[in-house]
Order: C-alpha cells, then sequence, then structure tokens
C-alpha cells in the first residue's frame, strides 16, 4: 500500500470542489472511469436518504481523483457497470471515511462493493487519532481546514441541488487523498501497514454479511433467552416475516412491527384480533393488513418447533463474570497503549463475549474467526492465558 500521493493536492481540490463536475450520462460515467482506471486512487463518498424506506435511496455518489471533484447523479444515470468494473479493479485504491453505510449503499446499487478500501475513521484509530473520529474534526486537527456541516440533513434528491449542497458534497472527497498521505506515512513509519489492510478487508467482509431471510434475528432479543421453544418459535418467524416485509415493501422495519410491538405479541400471546389490538404497540394500520398473519404465527409455533426447532437464544452472561470482563478489558487496554492505538479497536465487546462464550462449557476457550489476525496475535495469547487463569481458579473453588 504505497500508492504515489504526490499528484494529489488538497488545496487544488478544495478549489475545484466550488464548481464540481457533473456526471449525468452512462457516457460520462463510462469516459471519466476509463480516466480513474489509469490513478493509482480515488476518494469515494455517497449522500442519500433513507427516513421512509428499507433501503437507502441514493442522491448522489462523489469522487475526487488528482485534480477535481465530481458528482455522480444516481438519479439519471440507471447503467453503473463502468463504475463496477472501477470497483472491482484492485490496481485502483478506494478511499473513503466511515464507510459502512455507503457500502451497503453501493452493494444496493453498483452490485459490487469497491476494492481495495482505505477507511480513513479505521485508520485514525490504529494510530491513535481518536475511535470513531468524524471527518470534521480530522481535518480541523491535521489540515487546519474549517469544514461546516450545515447541509448534513438536506434534501439529496432534490433537482437542481444548491451551490451549497454541492459544495458541501465535493468537500467530503476533496480531502481525503490528503488524509490518507498522513495516515500512510504514520503507518509506514510504525511498520502496521498489515494491520489496517486487514481491518479494511473485515470491513467490506462484514458488508457482504446480510440475513434476507431474517432467520437469525430473533437471536438479537436477549432478554427471551429462557422463553419457551414455542415462543422463540413464534419470536423466529415473526422477525423473519417482519424482514422480509420489510425488504419487499421497502419500508423501515419499525414500519411494520418496532421490536417492543414483537415482545409484546409473543409475552402477551393473543388469540383473536380483538386481543391483539389491545396491544398499544401494535397499530391500527398493520392491525387490519396483517394481524391475520401475525395470529397465524402464534397458532402455527407448535408445528414450527417441531419442523424447524429454534436455537437458543445465548443467556446473559453470570455475574461471575462482571469483574474478570474488567481484567480482561484492562489487559486489552494495556495492550493498545504501549502500541499506541485506540483500545476499542484492539478488542471490541462483542468479540470479547464470544470468547467467553466459547469456554463456557468445557473451559476450552478459543477466538473468534472474525478477530483478525494482528489482533490475535498482540492479544488473543494474553486473553487466552487470563482466561486459563480464571478457569483454575474456578475449579479450585469449586
Amino acid at each position: 500500500m504505497t500508492e504515489n500521493t504526490q499528484a494529489y493536492h488538497w488545496k487544488q481540490l478544495e478549489v475545484s470542489a466550488d464548481k464540481p463536475v457533473w456526471i449525468t450520462t452512462e457516457q460520462e460515467l463510462e469516459q471519466h472511469c476509463s480516466s480513474w482506471a489509469e490513478l493509482p486512487l480515488i476518494a469515494l463518498d455517497t449522500e442519500f436518504q433513507r427516513v421512509e424506506t428499507f433501503y437507502p435511496i441514493p442522491g448522489l455518489i462523489q469522487v475526487a481523483d488528482d485534480k477535481q471533484c465530481y458528482l455522480i447523479d444516481p438519479l439519471e444515470i440507471e447503467d453503473f457497470s463502468a463504475l463496477k468494473a472501477l470497483f472491482e479493479d484492485r490496481s485502483v485504491l478506494k478511499l473513503m471515511h466511515a464507510a459502512s453505510e455507503d457500502l451497503e449503499l453501493f452493494l444496493k446499487v453498483i452490485g459490487v462493493l469497491p476494492q481495495p478500501l482505505f477507511d480513513t475513521q479505521l485508520g485514525a484509530a490504529l494510530i491513535n487519532w481518536g475511535f470513531s473520529m468524524g471527518l470534521q474534526r480530522m481535518l480541523e486537527q491535521k489540515l487546519g481546514v474549517q469544514m461546516e456541516k450545515h447541509e448534513t440533513t438536506s434534501d439529496w434528491l432534490q433537482r437542481p441541488l444548491t451551490a451549497s449542497q454541492e459544495h458541501y458534497a465535493a468537500l467530503d472527497v476533496a480531502y481525503l487523498p490528503a488524509i490518507y498521505a498522513l495516515q500512510l506515512e504514520e503507518f509506514e513509519q510504525r511498520g502496521t501497514v498489515g494491520w489496517i489492510e486487514q481491518e479494511n478487508q473485515a470491513l467490506l467482509d462484514e458488508a457482504l454479511v446480510d440475513d434476507p431471510e431474517g432467520y437469525e434475528y430473533y437471536k438479537r432479543f436477549t432478554q427471551m433467552w429462557r422463553a419457551p421453544d414455542h415462543k422463540l418459535a413464534a419470536l423466529r418467524d415473526l422477525t423473519a416475516w417482519r424482514e422480509q416485509q420489510a425488504r419487499k415493501r421497502d419500508v423501515p422495519r419499525n414500519r411494520i412491527l418496532r421490536n417492543q410491538a414483537l415482545l409484546q405479541i409473543v409475552e402477551n400471546w393473543p388469540r383473536s384480533i380483538g386481543e391483539l389490538s389491545r396491544l398499544d404497540e401494535v397499530k391500527k394500520r398493520i392491525l387490519r393488513t396483517d394481524g391475520e398473519t401475525i395470529l397465524t404465527f402464534l397458532k402455527n409455533s407448535q408445528k414450527s418447533v417441531e419442523d424447524n426447532p429454534p436455537e437458543s437464544i445465548a443467556r446473559p452472561l453470570h455475574f461471575f463474570w462482571n469483574k474478570h470482563l474488567k481484567s480482561l478489558k484492562a489487559i486489552a487496554r494495556r495492550k493498545a497503549e504501549e502500541n499506541n492505538i485506540a483500545p476499542e479497536v484492539l478488542l471490541k465487546r462483542k468479540e470479547l463475549e464470544l470468547i467467553i462464550r466459547s469456554g463456557l462449557d468445557d473451559g476450552e476457550y478459543a477466538l473468534p474467526d472474525k478477530m483478525t489476525l494482528w489482533r490475535q496475535q498482540m492479544l488473543g495469547h494474553l486473553l487466552l492465558d487470563k482466561l486459563e487463569e480464571i478457569e483454575k481458579h474456578r475449579s479450585e473453588g469449586a
């Protein structure tokens, strides 16, 4: 990851953001993608709307190259095959900041993810600029640039966009090559380029994880871990139905049933529309359109158990682990301080719980597959040694 960034001058790109180049036809997009394919890197961002829909509605795709900022208009362009080919071209690095939601949009609209990727927010955490650092604060600290965020809640689907909107959107990509150059220099000085490469790939891998049928969603309701099988099956089937309908109708999940409504239904177990109507979390609109369907899932719950037994929901960790969670986190924090990185990026809470749960039954603890290799090598053995020590003391105490 030693891309030449000398030709990317942030002040030149900043000026170009005053009048970004619009790309509104497939032919223009193809021409520019051909030019971008000759470059070592481009910067990417999106503006979208997601209020009343399940899927984000793209309003803009922003690109910065070595000379200019561009605004691709997804309201005019239908064929993104040229951009898809560029996204798949691994000779061109794609720079983004806090890319998760943008990746979701790209996967939906373009059909592929931009690879290889460098996320400057991830980069900032790994060189201890700050965890989950916003672009505005990053620019102030590293480039001395004051960037206003007054267009954050703009209507990006309106046409024409205002000059202020165009400028704001273009600036979101104008500075990324300069930030990348600063971060890359520090990674190379530290000898940790491999760390950010692994974390960026993990970000891309996570973006591909999807549960379109929704059959895993019910496991998030950890408060239901003691529920009997017929209630677990009903919760699983209801959440799966909600997921499928939200995608089919392209509406937010909450427009069908809020999480609290799902819990209320399963806990109260209504047997008629009248009983269902008395649940304050179930909206009248859904009662009219989907009430009978909801009741059917409850009526068929026992058969669902027989046909497809639900997996159990992970029970909350025993209070025994409270103090030990703190000691395990302390190990990670010390190691992060030694390596001058944000502790939050070294050990994630979900991973720590997975490690503990892996040995609850037999005392044989293991690191999760999703834990990137550099973190396993830096921290994994320390966590496992500590867990072995905890297990030994517990068995001696018993």
